[in-house]
């Protein structure tokens, strides 16, 4: 998580940063919603022209920016620990070349990574 939203410039340069790294499986965003047009208030219904919503490359391909990020969720693939510190020393060294304002990094499982057995009973 970051201290401060980031602009998109930031989060450009910071997705570029750890597309170089090896073993990072999926990269997931979270932050405040930057939507098409307003939801409410007297401008509702109008265009949101607001600077930040834009596209960035990323890897050499185009992704649409619909959020001011402020939290990145990495998924690792890693074998063992000796390649686990290897592979956090090159995200914090990312992180600390690209986001100016400070962040926090929390090494843990947050997504399912086999069934369960509400799995078994949905299907």
């Amino acid at each position: 998580m970051t201290n401060r939203l980031l602009s998109a410039d930031t989060t450009e340069k910071l997705l570029n940063a750890l597309d170089k790294i090896p073993g990072i499986r999926q990269i997931n965003m979270t932050g405040e919603s930057l939507p098409k047009t307003i939801n409410s208030g007297p401008g509702k219904g109008h265009d949101n022209n607001h600077s930040e919503r834009k596209i960035i490359h990323v890897g050499g391909e185009e992704v649409e920016l619909r959020y001011l990020v402020g939290g990145f969720y990495i998924e690792l693939e890693v074998e063992d620990d000796e390649i686990l510190e290897a592979r956090l020393d090159q995200i914090k060294a990312a992180c600390n070349e690209n986001i100016e304002h400070g962040y926090t990094l929390q090494v843990g499982r947050y997504s399912k990574y086999r069934p369960t057995l509400h799995d078994y009973r949905s299907a």
